[in-house]
């Protein structure tokens, strides 16, 4: 079985969820990347911005709005895992204004992505993937790709047979 990276950028705090704002102590994103780490054993990385997004969500949509517009690429926290041991990297983001947030754009530049299969997942609240899945075959050149998956956030909590099913089809979960 082929080595995977889970690598994801989540967001606790107001979230949209159901046609509310609601606090979550968890982002819908790391609740997901979580039960794929438990079905298959990837090893995960989060996608941590040096500055804090808002707690509150219109004030995040804001800032989100503004860096995308921009083009910028938010500073990350952590050292950058070395993904030359991982064959597989899945990337999970929430939909942020139609496609995945800037940075986990900053993460992809940061590659090599030729030879990788490289899977995606988004929660979102009815956007879908938006255009992340063609944003990611800009950024990750000669890489692999699948169909992504997208789960919407109200329902992460309950989505591990939707998950195990995307794992199934991608040879990545008996």
């Amino acid at each position: 079985m082929s080595k995977v990276l889970v690598a994801y950028f989540s967001r606790k705090g107001n979230n949209y969820v159901s046609g509310n704002i609601v606090n979550l102590a968890e982002g819908n994103t790391l609740v997901v990347a979580h039960k794929i780490q438990k079905l298959i054993g990837a090893d995960l990385f989060e996608i941590k911005t040096v500055k804090q997004y808002p707690i509150d969500y219109d004030e995040t949509t804001v800032v989100a709005q503004k860096e995308q517009n921009a083009d910028e690429r938010p500073e990350i926290v952590k050292p950058l895992p070395d993904i030359s041991k991982y064959d597989t990297i899945i990337i999970g983001h929430p939909n942020w204004w139609g496609t995945m947030p800037m940075a986990v754009m900053t993460f992809l530049e940061n590659y090599d992505w030729s030879g990788k299969k490289v899977l995606s997942f988004c929660t979102h609240e009815g956007s879908a993937m938006g255009s992340s899945e063609s944003d990611l075959k800009k950024l990750c050149k000669g890489a692999e790709f699948s169909k992504g998956l997208p789960i919407k956030g109200s329902t992460a909590s309950s989505s591990d047979s939707k998950i195990e099913n995307w794992l199934k089809e991608n040879s990545l979960c008996g």
